[in-house]
């Protein structure tokens, strides 16, 4: 639910900044601006759309409150705070995992490394599309089997939290965009993810898609939502057949059930 937290002192309705008063850890918010402000948010600035939207994400471990500064065209400069409600997030554990992707063999550290820092580097910059403002749709349909933020074990071997969801579906289920973006990412073999897809939706708000068994999309493609970019498969990490469906606001992962549940 979104609450007014200040108002530009005037009487014009496009001067109010308006915000969640509260959101979860994983939280993508969506909020608005006077046009033409500076905003910033996390020692970033961030880009306000013509229309003056500002999004950014809140992350699995951020706490307290987010502290977002507003500065409008010729006004002062004003804060408005977002409280932060902390979720559990409790242990999976994960079992039937190829051995060689729990610990991989120190020949292979190199090439993990490259992938890593090929993946980050897709994330570094965002485009002006506005696929982020869209109401998301599932890219494919089934039982969640995987939730974000959960701590995983990898064969009894303790690993990071999950990045994203994990939807069960059969093997080559078409996967569809959930919103409109540009395709930033496509590579069909990674050693932790395999077939892996990043869309950019703009202003920093991104999707990305493992295990895939199929890749229907290339680099610098434009998709709309609902555009088939690929098929589900359990390449890399993986004991069957699913999507994992991740979602970034540039480096912070957020959680894509509750960009789901903002409405549609």
């Amino acid at each position: 639910m979104f609450a007014l937290l200040c108002r530009v002192a005037t009487a014009q309705a496009d001067d109010e900044v308006v915000l969640p008063s509260q959101v979860q850890q994983g939280a993508m918010v969506i909020g608005k601006v006077p046009p033409g402000s500076r905003v910033v948010y996390d020692d970033r600035t961030l880009d306000v759309t013509d229309y003056g939207t500002i999004v950014f994400g809140i992350g699995r471990d951020a706490s307290g409150s987010a502290v977002v500064e507003i500065t409008p065209p010729g006004g002062t400069s004003r804060r408005a705070q977002v409280a932060i409600i902390p979720r559990d997030f409790p242990v999976e554990r994960i079992n039937g995992v190829p051995p060689k992707t729990v610990s991989p063999p120190a020949a292979v550290a190199k090439r993990i490394a490259r992938e890593r820092a090929q993946v980050t580097k897709a994330r570094v910059t965002s485009n002006d599309g506005l696929g982020f403002a869209e109401h998301f749709i599932w890219p494919v349909r089934g039982r969640i089997s995987g939730r974000f933020g959960n701590q995983r074990v990898y064969n009894g071997t303790p690993g990071s939290a999950h990045s994203g969801m994990d939807i069960a579906a059969s093997r080559g289920t078409p996967v569809k965009a959930p919103a409109a973006g540009t395709v930033v990412l496509a590579e069909p073999d990674l050693y932790f993810t395999g077939g892996t897809i990043l869309i950019d939706h703009g202003y920093g708000i991104g999707s990305n898609f493992l295990h895939l068994s199929q890749l229907d999309v290339a680099v610098g493609d434009t998709v709309a939502q609902g555009e088939v970019i690929g098929e589900v498969g359990a390449t890399g990490r993986a004991t069957g057949p699913h999507l994992h469906w991740g979602m970034t606001w540039f480096g912070t992962r957020i959680d894509p059930l509750l960009v789901l549940e903002r409405g549609g």
